[in-house]
């Protein structure tokens, strides 16, 4: 990718996409950023979280201005296609250029938020950049709940004014995001003792597209794990004798969920019966889904899956909680058109031994709509008898249409745009939230490139969209004073 422009921007870009940095093993990466800074002579640290920070001076004559601090994440999304041989603790990701975008080669691109974290690097290589003096700090674990940003001590920045470059919408400067928060469903099973063995088959929905549980949530797309429910359910209403062994769906509770399985147990004599149910149920998911999900696709497979199936009692409880649990927008704001306010995703399915585990994650910018609907997604789960738990949230951030940062950067995109955009908030989880809520008084705005299809492996960036994000952010840090 040397040939890309901005080629700083590229180079680190490539050199952090050969490091493994899935939520929490970020390590690797750290450490790359601490030896960048070395390299360049630039002070740096590492807090106990495990978040860096380099500091880097002013241009001449600008160290009378005041400290900025560009923001970014260390970890990415680790999600991959079934057929795609990739362990992300090891391997790196495989880069493809076509056109003007950038992909990877089966799995998750990682510019989520790896083209953040190349962008405030390539400030050190910048020497002809105006700017004052900078604090380029990079957050860890930020995928699986803000994490690193929660450990962060006020006294680990001196600005007091951020630029966030965790965006994916090319030329927007967003001032607000959601909060959210996961809740889990845990549902005790029983298994038949001493179940003979029968045919084994595996329900397998795949070919979705995937997505952003908060930035795509809205657009409708296919969900692997309601999908493999609807199935189930036309299976058992319409097969005498069958029953469940396993569930699985889904991978990360931000992520919409594109491929679930389910493996059966069934007598032999009612397996052309299942696979006219399963056809059946296919043609009506590729006709609900047409134009938005196009590649969705169920099929029957033999399974060697050896488990004793669970209890009639048992499946019949799994298959009640799968049903209720929601999925999708409940709300769009009022004030912000176009803007999903609250949202829950229907993430993981997990079954073991003797629990069947449901991830969810709910999204708002109300808190109090936050508040209702994972006390929603709690009593519903309770309702079918299972055991809901809630895990540590995050604060939404709220917009503040009079911040100094803003109307500066509205009139450096001005430049460029012809005109000056109007702020947005995004219903996604920006580290702005809590290092608003860490450091009182923090002046934030994010920006970011084109990235589509973030936490799915059809995960690409716009290479034009990075270049002119980054003359828009030279031109807004020339402007700061």
């Amino acid at each position: 990718m040397h040939e890309t422009q901005p080629r700083h921007v590229w180079d680190y870009f490539e050199q952090l996409s050969a490091i493994p940095r899935a939520s929490g093993r970020e390590h690797a990466a750290a450490q790359w950023v601490l030896d960048v800074a070395a390299r360049h002579g630039a002070e740096s640290a590492c807090d106990a979280t495990g978040n860096v920070v380099v500091r880097v001076p002013a241009s001449p004559g600008r160290e009378h201005v005041a400290v900025t601090v560009l923001q970014g994440h260390l970890d990415m999304v680790c999600e991959k296609n079934a057929d795609v041989a990739h362990d992300f603790s090891c391997d790196p990701i495989r880069l493809v250029v076509s056109g003007d975008v950038v992909k990877a080669s089966g799995t998750t691109l990682g510019a989520d938020n790896g083209i953040g974290v190349a962008m405030a690097l390539a400030l050190l290589d910048m020497p002809e950049a105006v700017h004052g003096p900078l604090e380029l700090l990079f957050t860890v674990d930020e995928e699986r709940g803000l994490n690193g940003a929660k450990g962060l001590a006020p006294e680990f920045l001196a600005g007091r004014r951020l630029i966030n470059l965790d965006t994916e919408e090319d030329g927007a400067i967003y001032v607000g995001c959601a909060g959210g928060v996961d809740t889990v469903l845990t549902l005790p099973i029983e298994r038949v003792a001493d179940a003979l063995p029968r045919a084994r088959v595996a329900i397998q929905v795949c070919g979705l597209r995937g997505g952003h549980s908060g930035g795509d949530i809205h657009e409708g797309r296919g969900n692997a794990n309601r999908l493999l429910e609807r199935a189930l359910h036309q299976v058992f209403a319409t097969c005498s004798d069958v029953h469940l062994v396993a569930l699985d769906g889904g991978s990360l509770p931000n992520a919409i969920p594109r491929e679930a399985s389910a493996v059966l147990d069934i007598a032999s004599c009612d397996l052309e019966q299942l696979r006219d149910v399963i056809a059946g149920f296919a043609a009506i998911a590729r006709l609900e889904l047409a134009g938005v999900d196009d590649g969705v696709q169920l099929t029957v497979a033999e399974s060697l899956d050896g488990r004793a199936p669970l209890t009639g009692a048992s499946a019949a409880r799994a298959l009640r909680l799968l049903a209720v649990v929601p999925h999708g927008l409940t709300a769009f704001s009022r004030s912000i058109p176009s803007l999903v306010e609250t949202s829950t995703n229907f993430a993981v399915i997990r079954s073991s031994p003797d629990t069947l585990v449901i991830h969810t994650s709910q999204r708002s910018s109300v808190p109090s709509q936050l508040e209702w609907i994972r006390h929603w997604v709690a009593s519903l789960a309770t309702a079918a008898g299972a055991r809901p738990m809630h895990a540590d949230g995050y604060p939404g951030w709220p917009p503040s249409l009079e911040s100094p940062l803003l109307r500066v950067a509205q009139k450096a995109f001005a430049e460029e745009l012809g005109s000056e955009p109007e702020p947005r908030a995004v219903h996604a989880g920006l580290e702005c939230g809590l290092i608003g809520a860490r450091i009182p008084g923090m002046d934030m705005i994010s920006i970011g490139p084109d990235i589509r299809d973030a936490h799915s492996p059809d995960e690409s960036v716009s290479i034009s969209s990075v270049a002119r994000t980054w003359q828009r952010l030279l031109a807004l840090l020339e402007r700061l004073d």
